[in-house]
């Protein structure tokens, strides 16, 4: 079997890292590859970024031409694009997001998300809305800290801690990592909050598999049909 992942920004580092935590999570058999869009921004904050990396995301599925593959895990917490690639592409797709979550109601009957910059709540709230698993999040909480901070591990176990601690106040049985860049938290920090933390990233290589293994699809009947044909600009044409 073989997946896809595709990071939400331009940043090549941080690719590599989310295909780490990928290839920890997937089972033997499992080969994770790593898809990084050739244009967007270098790390997604804000509505502006996040409908430029949707785009960007599926110009990099639409044009890829390496192996053929299984499963698409998109590796952008709260980014949009999901419900496009699931038009694009021929195989299950897995957003990090909806799969955290998932697996946290599983586990527990309220989550909370511990995420980034604040600027990001609110688009993680509506992301977990459109998905049906918003109602059982107790809170959204940012750590202060943008995409390309999260280099420092030592600050950001810190501010994890202090976001995750608010979030569990408000009544959070099970944490999420609201970022692909957090990637690697999750034991460390379960063990010092004695709740458990889920990585999307991990939840969403192993669902895709589990997709895969058990032979379904995305549904091509009414919302997730194939994309009409017409004529479709992809930006600029050179000349």
């Amino acid at each position: 079997m073989r997946i896809v992942v595709t990071n939400c920004n331009t940043t090549q580092e941080m690719t590599e890292e989310i295909v780490r935590g990928a290839r920890a999570a997937a089972g033997p058999g499992t080969t994770v590859l790593g898809l990084t869009p050739g244009w967007g921004p270098e790390s997604a904050e804000g509505w502006l970024d996040s409908y430029l990396s949707a785009a960007a995301v599926m110009d990099a599925l639409r044009t890829y031409d390496g192996p053929a593959y299984d499963a698409v895990v998109m590796a952008g917490f709260g980014e949009h694009g999901r419900e496009g690639v699931r038009e694009l592409v021929d195989v299950p797709v897995v957003d990090i997001t909806e799969a955290a979550a998932h697996l946290a109601c599983l586990i527990g009957r309220r989550y909370g998300v511990v995420t980034t910059l604040e600027r990001s709540c609110g688009q993680i709230e509506d992301s977990l809305d459109t998905a049906g698993v918003g109602r059982n999040c107790v809170a959204v909480i940012g750590t202060g800290l943008g995409v390309l901070d999260l280099e420092d591990a030592e600050r950001t176990e810190s501010a994890f801690l202090a976001a995750a601690e608010r979030a569990r106040d408000a009544g959070a049985e099970v944490l999420v990592l609201g970022c692909a860049g957090m990637t690697g938290l999750q034991r460390a920090m379960g063990e010092k909050l004695g709740v458990p933390v889920v990585d999307g990233v991990g939840a969403a290589v192993k669902l895709a598999e589990s997709l895969v293994g058990l032979g379904l699809r995305t549904s091509r009947v009414g919302g997730y049909a194939r994309p009409l044909p017409k004529g479709r600009v992809w930006g600029r044409t050179r000349e």
